[in-house]
């Protein structure tokens, strides 16, 4: 009878950076769903839904296998006069991955993890910044935004 106890099938444990890579695809699918970026080119788009808030997009930047993206709502945060909440993203066009780099709601990362933090509160701060992002992307399907309400941003014309 003991051996039938000790021979239970181990279930394999994701790592943490494991489940990041994960956050990554899977915010690479919802953004590809919602907005279809890979196809942007440079510029400032925003997605109306008439509801008061309007998502702005903006590709910052891009390059052969990647893409630099800024997210945000039209709201400004009057004490520091940034976009409130806000994401920089990174988007991996060969992999298929979509990294939330830097996440204002509220508060700078530097408030949230300080100047020089150690690698695993590093590692905590991108799996909470990334599953906002991974939550924040879901929201925005669920209102109604999408390619159907994306348009481009003329006030905001930039090339790169």
């Amino acid at each position: 009878m003991t051996t039938a106890l000790a021979r239970r099938a181990r279930v394999p444990a994701i790592s943490r950076f494991g489940w990041l890579m994960g956050l990554y695809s899977e915010n690479h699918a919802r953004l590809q769903r919602l907005f279809e970026v890979s196809d942007l080119g440079c510029g400032t788009y925003v997605s109306l839904i008439g509801d008061g808030l309007d998502v702005r997009l903006e590709v910052v930047e891009r390059h052969a296998y990647t893409s630099e993206l800024r997210m945000s709502y039209g709201l400004i945060d009057p004490q520091t006069g940034m976009a409130d909440p806000s994401a920089s993203l990174r988007l991996y066009r060969d992999a298929r991955q979509v990294e939330a780099t830097h996440c204002y709601a509220g508060s700078r990362w530097q408030d949230v993890i300080g100047m020089y933090p150690p690698p695993q509160r590093i590692l905590d701060h991108r799996l909470r910044m990334n599953t906002f992002l991974g939550k924040w992307l879901q929201y925005l399907a669920e209102r109604g935004h999408g390619v159907a309400t994306l348009h481009v941003d003329e006030d905001a014309l930039k090339i790169c």
